[in-house]
């Protein structure tokens, strides 16, 4: 798996709580403008560090788990990249990075 849509709880403890590797979660929407302008760098670097990164996409209005998902991760404004480790929140980005950026800011995390 390197990127992943989950719309219930489940699918997210499954892919994010209970995953080995480093995760990036993207809390997004279809209606803003810098969510679609990192959906095609969060794809690249699905492939580029497919071992060593997960992507998990949550839609935050795709369905009311989501919404609930990302009040309890105090998502207030999007796009909001939270990255895990085992488990564990260790990094929140918000908004748009350049591609670049975000996997230096990955790298750093492994």
């Amino acid at each position: 798996m390197s990127l992943t849509n989950v719309t219930t709880r489940q699918e997210f403890e499954k892919h994010v709580l209970k995953n080995d590797k480093l995760v990036l979660v993207d809390f997004w929407a279809d209606w803003c403008p810098p969510c679609k302008m990192m959906a095609p760098i969060l794809h690249d670097i699905s492939e580029s560090m497919k071992d060593e990164v997960d992507i998990v996409k949550v839609d935050v209005e795709a369905s009311q788990e989501n919404s609930l998902l990302a009040a309890e991760h105090q998502v207030q404004s999007i796009p909001n990249m939270t990255i895990y480790k085992n488990g564990q929140i260790v990094e929140t980005l918000i908004g748009a990075r350049p591609a670049q950026i975000l996997k230096d800011d990955l790298k750093n995390l492994l």
